[in-house]
């Protein structure tokens, strides 16, 4: 198998609203391993955020799951960087409803919110 990395941008324009997207992987991808979150702003994505995570219709992450449990530091192993899904989780569709939370510890700007799934591809 080969190795499949995608990023998936949401845009949060609004304070304490959800933004809800779907993505869906590309075609060739057979599994998806993991999940990692990073923004443009990781100090509104840290304090701030919090996620449900759907992927083919199975929730992964439920829709209070802090953003900052999904976040990693550059300090981290490259290889070690992505939330283990723990199972083959067969690619296809993923939803992310992306809650933004008032927090006194980051006022709010617009800001992006970057998925990035790790998988692996089929044998071409």
């Amino acid at each position: 198998m080969f190795p499949y990395y995608k990023r998936f941008d949401l845009q949060v324009t609004v304070a304490e609203e959800t933004v809800t997207e779907d993505f869906e992987v590309d075609k060739d991808v057979k599994f998806l391993r993991g999940v990692l979150l990073t923004s443009n702003y990781d100090d509104l994505l840290y304090y701030r955020g919090q996620q449900s995570i759907t992927i083919n219709g199975k929730e992964f992450f439920p829709s209070d799951y802090e953003s900052k449990l999904l976040m990693t530091g550059i300090n981290t192993d490259p290889n070690t960087r992505y939330y283990d899904l723990g199972e083959e989780v067969i690619s296809g569709k993923i939803r992310v409803s992306y809650t933004d939370i008032g927090n006194d510890n980051a006022d709010f700007i617009p800001y992006r919110v970057s998925i990035y799934v790790k998988g692996e591809r089929a044998e071409q």
